[in-house]
């Protein structure tokens, strides 16, 4: 990593998001709360755009590299801004989601397998990228987990195998901190909006795929596993009781704790970061490089997720429709 240009970087992304405050309140892109939101304070949305922007300094400081992947990141944050200030119709918003996720495996070379595997990996990142904007419903939870996941990832391509430029994914970090300084406190400044929890997933999944195609190590998915089990098992709950899949819902594990249990926002999102991180060292120093090791560590974690949410929030709310 070149030290001097990130720590430039550092100070033209938070000049760049204080100027972005005072453009989103000249506009009123601002957030305002309603029945199914976890505060109650109007606040500027938008704030993860910082996110794009900063990957959009990159080839600046550091040179042009996966440009295919910088193209699709700047269409799904464009057009999930887009979003963020007037409603975009859902065809327009799926045409560019897969347009974006097919240039990311273009850049991933992924065209290169056979076709299954192509669709498999749609399938799970688009999956996995509604999964981390679902997840984006408090203060904090997005930038500490985002912060914690890539601090992974930089730890992995410096200490454990080289499979990315560190300096993309220090730039990333970058945008984080900045972020959270701005949002990981009890009266948040900003939320990171739908620009970013998405744009901030479509990074953390390009990193991601990119380790596990060159280590051939499957058991990296894990670095995404509170996220998966909160909303995988969000799903299935409500799937028994028969509630619609696409309605807007306050059912995760994490709102249940901040708006039922009313914990704080910040003592969520630090669970959430810190059991990850747990999960991640694991991975990093124990897990073997073994599908049938994947399957067990995923069936035996959600199995006590479960357990964990039916102790806490009882099988009536769970369960009841």
């Amino acid at each position: 990593m070149v030290i001097i240009p990130l720590l430039v970087m550092c100070v033209l992304l938070f000049a760049t998001e204080l100027i972005y405050f005072k453009v989103a309140s000249h506009y009123n892109i601002i957030d305002q709360p309603n029945h199914r939101s976890s505060h109650t304070d109007i606040t500027l949305r938008g704030g993860g755009i910082i996110f794009t922007i900063a990957l959009l300094f990159y080839p600046a400081f550091f040179g042009i590299h996966y440009g295919y992947f910088l193209l699709g990141l700047v269409l799904i944050a464009g057009v999930s801004f887009m979003d963020d200030i007037h409603p975009v119709s859902s065809k327009l918003r799926i045409i560019i989601h897969l347009l974006a996720v097919m240039l990311m495996l273009y850049q991933l070379d992924l065209f290169s397998l056979p076709v299954y595997w192509v669709f498999l990996a749609l399938f799970m990142v688009i999956g996995s990228i509604n999964a981390v904007n679902f997840m984006d419903g408090i203060n904090g939870i997005t930038g500490s987990y985002a912060f914690i996941t890539l601090c992974t990832l930089l730890y992995v391509n410096l200490f454990v195998i080289d499979f990315v430029d560190s300096n993309l994914i220090a730039t990333s970090v970058i945008s984080v901190m900045v972020f959270n300084y701005f949002n990981f406190r009890k009266k948040a400044k900003c939320f990171a909006g739908d620009v970013g929890s998405v744009g901030i997933a479509f990074i953390i999944l390009f990193l991601m795929l990119k380790l596990i195609i060159v280590t051939e190590n499957f058991n990296y998915i894990l670095l995404l596993l509170m996220y998966g089990l909160d909303t995988a098992t969000t799903i299935g709950f409500r799937i028994l009781r028969h509630e619609r899949i696409q309605e807007a819902h306050r059912s995760h594990f994490y709102q249940y704790l901040a708006n039922e249990r009313k914990l704080s926002h910040l003592m969520v999102a630090m669970i959430y970061a810190l059991v990850q991180l747990l999960v991640n060292a694991l991975i990093i120093n124990w897990a073997s490089n073994s599908l049938f090791v994947l399957l067990i560590l995923l069936f035996s974690s959600a199995i006590i997720f479960i357990v964990i949410r039916f102790s806490v929030e009882g099988s009536s709310k769970l369960l009841d429709h």
